[in-house]
Parts: structure tokens; C-alpha cells; sequence
């Protein structure tokens, strides 16, 4: 399967999960090229990762974030493109 590259943006609204929140992360390593996290004064933090995977492997890591209570997960993914 062909590999893409895209970004996933997380916030967590509740740390009650940021535990199990790493935990995933940690788990999909291997498809993660960059990590940046952002404290914000309101309470809320923001994660930011840079991914290349197949679309099952980066599938796999936002459905399991999307399932985490007080945790949003948006992604966005980038199309291949084929070089003439």
C-alpha cells in the first residue's frame, strides 16, 4: 500500500486520558516524523504530528484518538502526487 503524508491535530480539552493519549502515540511511532505540543493559558493544549503511513496505519492512530473522552483529533492528508 502506498505511504501518503498529512498532519493530525490534536486537543485535549480533559487530561483525565492523556496517559492512554500518549500510549497511542508511542504505539504509532514509526509512521510519526514530527511532534510538537503547545501549552495554551486557557487550559487547553494542542499536539501536533506529522505523519507518513499508509492511510490503514494513520487511520488506526486518529480512530483510536477520536475514541479518547475529552480529546478531539482532526487529520488532514495529503495527496500523491506522480512525477512526469
Amino acid at each position: 500500500m502506498e505511504k501518503r503524508t498529512g498532519t493530525v491535530l490534536i486537543q485535549i480539552e480533559n487530561r483525565e486520558n492523556v496517559q492512554l493519549l500518549n500510549d497511542i502515540i508511542s504505539k504509532h511511532s514509526s509512521i510519526i516524523i514530527g511532534r510538537q505540543g503547545l501549552p495554551r493559558s486557557n487550559g487547553l493544549s494542542i499536539i501536533s504530528l506529522v505523519l507518513e503511513g499508509t492511510t490503514d496505519q494513520i487511520g488506526s492512530l486518529t480512530g483510536q484518538l477520536g475514541r479518547l473522552k475529552g480529546i478531539q483529533a482532526k487529520s488532514v492528508l495529503l495527496k500523491n502526487r506522480t512525477h512526469e
